[in-house]
């Protein structure tokens, strides 16, 4: 008997699919490691351990981190909302959702600035509190959110879309409270969704600079992100210790997005 492929084209999308991960992604990397091997040993370790670069290490991770955790708040909240319930406005609301993904990254960080900013419309009043949001760490975090809520929106929505409602009444009927039906049979069956979401946001704000510049004080040790940390160095053309801070960079977030998605096949199996 003959042993027939059942996907068609296999030959053609696969040579595709390794086309495109050479192209641009395993030469990029590769040509990143290259560069930043042209440093000896001692003066790349030097590079990346450096107080500043250290700072910024832990300023990126941390703050992608809260943004990660607070975007599958929202977007947990807000795609519920979306799917659950109908009401006056849900199209338009829609719309809101996804418009930070059509606006270039650089307006809604210079918009960010804008309203957050001391003399801002936001920021007069949140002074008045005490709270400073534009040039600082909090900033930071605020437009790593505005980014980043989209895609846990949409990760969540398809989850909750799936939901059997004989499950819920069921459940409802045996005298389970709000509260006990949401923990105890939607968020099993959310985790893998949830994690999933997190993932994306996390990768997405760790990669993020364009939201960030305009927001952000940029002082050394104290608001400066990594990705511009490495655009600092490379205006002073200094590419081998700009690369070498962006491959431990590379490495860390490869990492933690290992753990995380070996963390998720613990609820996918």
């Amino acid at each position: 008997m003959t042993k027939t492929n059942i996907l068609p084209f296999f030959k053609i999308s696969f040579s595709y699919t390794i086309f495109y991960l050479l192209l641009l992604v395993i030469l990029p990397i590769s040509y990143l490691v290259f560069h930043a091997t042209q440093l000896d040993l001692n003066d790349f370790i030097s590079s990346v351990t450096n107080d500043r670069v250290l700072a910024a290490y832990q300023l990126t991770i941390t703050v992608a981190l809260g943004a990660a955790i607070i975007n599958i708040i929202l977007g947990l909240l807000i795609s519920w909302t979306l799917v659950r319930y109908d009401f006056f406005g849900k199209s338009i609301l829609e719309m809101f959702v996804d418009l930070p993904l059509a606006l270039p990254t650089a307006i809604a960080g210079l918009i960010l600035a804008t309203i957050y900013s001391p003399g801002g419309a936001f920021g007069k009043i949140l002074s008045k509190l005490g709270i400073q949001v534009a040039f600082t760490n909090l900033g930071i975090l605020m437009a790593l959110i505005l980014v980043g809520l989209p895609l846990a929106v949409r990760t969540l929505e398809p989850i909750i879309r799936e939901i059997d409602s004989d499950v819920e009444s069921a459940a409802y009927g045996l005298g389970a409270s709000g509260l006990q039906v949401f923990l105890r049979v939607y968020l099993p069956g959310f985790m893998p969704s949830i994690i999933s979401a997190f993932s994306i946001c996390f990768a997405r704000a760790l990669s993020e600079y364009g939201a960030v510049i305009f927001i952000a004080s940029n002082i050394p040790k104290e608001s400066e992100i990594v990705s511009m940390l490495i655009y600092s160095k490379i205006e002073q053309f200094d590419y081998n210790e700009a690369t070498a801070i962006a491959l431990v960079m590379l490495l860390l977030s490869f990492f933690i997005l290992w753990a995380i998605n070996a963390y998720a096949k613990r609820w996918i199996i």
